[in-house]
């Protein structure tokens, strides 16, 4: 008898207990964030005043003016007391990717570099990173620079 009851009673403490709601599906992901909208160099074209520092900090290493066109063709760099080197310029989304011919490097006296960069418009200037590739046979053969740029008055 006593069995009876057990019996009876756990099947009616099963048939009264709560049934648990299966588990919500989880949560869509967020959307990606909107692509930055492309760089137009219509935009950056006209004569800008740069400076190069080092990655870590804010001394002016080099300064030098670019030229921009409205278009990938006729960008020029030049360094203070050197002739204009044309750059080669193309555009990959929000960013314009130079790279120059090769030149005796400003910081290394005797030492051909030749460098590599991306710039981007934030707000009224060209900020971005160039990264030099020096001509040597030791170690210290690639520096990365930031680079800031300013329109030049007119």
């Amino acid at each position: 008898m006593r069995r009876l009851i057990l019996v009876l009673g756990l099947s009616a403490l099963v048939a009264c207990a709560k049934k648990e709601a299966p588990a919500p599906p989880p949560p869509a992901p967020p959307a990606a964030p909107p692509a930055p909208a492309p760089i137009s160099l219509g935009a950056v074209a006209g004569t800008w005043n740069f400076k190069t520092m080092p990655a870590n900090n804010d001394s002016v290493l080099v300064t030098y003016t670019i030229v921009a066109t409205a278009d990938t063709s006729g960008w020029t760099l030049t360094f203070p007391g050197r002739k204009p080197m044309t750059l080669q310029v193309s555009v990959s989304g929000d960013s314009v990717m130079t790279a120059s011919p090769q030149y005796e490097s400003m910081l290394r006296k005797g030492v051909k570099v030749t460098t590599n960069g991306a710039l981007h418009l934030v707000g009224d200037k060209l900020v971005g990173t160039t990264i030099g590739h020096y001509r040597v046979t030791g170690p210290d053969s690639v520096r990365t620079f930031r680079t800031e740029g300013v329109r030049a008055p007119k």
